[in-house]
């Protein structure tokens, strides 16, 4: 698994791949491609400044007009379609390694494939760490396990005072 990007596939992960070093040439990464609706389907891009300060409405603009630049250069979808860029908000998903590794100690809800402990497929967890393989986290039983990153369906981190604390940015002296 690649540090810096997250896993995608089919459609988004080609629109990943599509996008992912432009963003990441003029300061940003990418950390979602979400394509949702049939019809006029939307694509939802999810992205992080690189110098890990919050996105702004300007960073937002910036990687709407080259997103858009480049899905209409590549048109990887055959119809029309909407384009979404927000930021990742402060209850973030977790799609990189860096991610896991960024927010240890803050509690997260997994979704996963394939169930573990005790046959459960959703649990909420604390963030330990992730390396290539396997996020890490301690069950609400005491319990540690590794989850395969292949077998994570989706997992975002839960609104707490900690993680507020934590992603708050200092306001600049007067």
């Amino acid at each position: 698994m690649n540090q810096t990007r997250p896993q995608h596939t089919g459609l988004e992960g080609r629109i990943a791949d599509l996008i992912a070093p432009g963003l990441e040439s003029i300061g940003y990464e990418l950390v979602r491609v979400t394509i949702m609706g049939k019809q006029t389907p939307t694509v939802q891009i999810m992205a992080d400044r690189a110098d890990q300060t919050q996105l702004s409405l300007d960073d937002c603009e910036r990687i709407s007009h080259l997103v858009s630049a480049v899905l209409d250069v590549d048109d990887p979808i055959s119809t029309a379609w909407t384009l979404e860029v927000s930021s990742t908000g402060i209850d973030r998903p977790l799609t990189r390694v860096k991610d896991w590794n960024r927010f240890a100690g803050h509690l997260a809800k997994i979704e996963m494939d394939v169930p573990i402990a005790a046959g459960r497929k959703r649990v909420t967890a604390t963030v330990l760490s992730a390396d290539d393989t396997a996020a890490r986290v301690k069950l609400d039983t005491g319990e540690t396990v590794d989850l395969p990153h292949h077998d994570i369906r989706k997992a975002k981190l839960v609104l707490t005072e900690d993680l507020i604390k934590a992603t708050e940015t200092p306001s600049p002296p007067n």
